[in-house]
């Protein structure tokens, strides 16, 4: 991402967007887990759900805040959804294309539909969303 594309990005709403990945880190830990030999599941399914909405939220504001810096914002008749984000994402940046693949799957179908309790899964989209979130910093060179 270029340095100018940085500076567009408004610092209120990158600050919203870490204050969105902040809350859903903290359902988490309220979520509890176990330990079944090397397996680690998560307790309360409600926390969890709670927790990968949250996340996934904070990476579609991430992705929005990101277009609108690059200039794309969709027509009012336009309704987002994954494929938005999909097709604008492989023309602009494949590898964080990836990442909200990743998010998508284990964040938002997983974690909030499915109910998933499998630590491993739910913290694989909690990196994805890390590095989305990371990847807008308004200054980067802070990192």
């Amino acid at each position: 991402m270029t340095r100018q594309t940085h500076q567009d990005i408004n610092k209120e709403d990158y600050a919203q967007v870490v204050r969105y990945l902040d809350n859903a880190k903290e359902d988490l830990q309220k979520a509890g887990y176990d330990e079944m030999g090397f397996i680690y599941n998560y307790k309360d399914r409600k926390y969890v759900r709670r927790a990968s909405g949250t996340a996934y939220n904070a990476v579609l504001m991430a992705v929005d805040i990101w277009l609108k810096a690059k200039g794309i914002v969709p027509t009012k008749k336009e309704r987002k959804s994954i494929d938005f984000y999909r097709d604008h994402l492989r023309k602009l940046d494949m590898k964080m294309l990836n990442h909200l693949n990743l998010a998508y799957d284990t964040l938002h179908l997983s974690g909030y539909y499915d109910g998933n309790l499998s630590r491993g899964n739910i913290a694989d989209g909690f990196e994805a969303a890390d590095f989305i979130v990371k990847k807008i910093h308004p200054y980067p060179e802070a990192l």
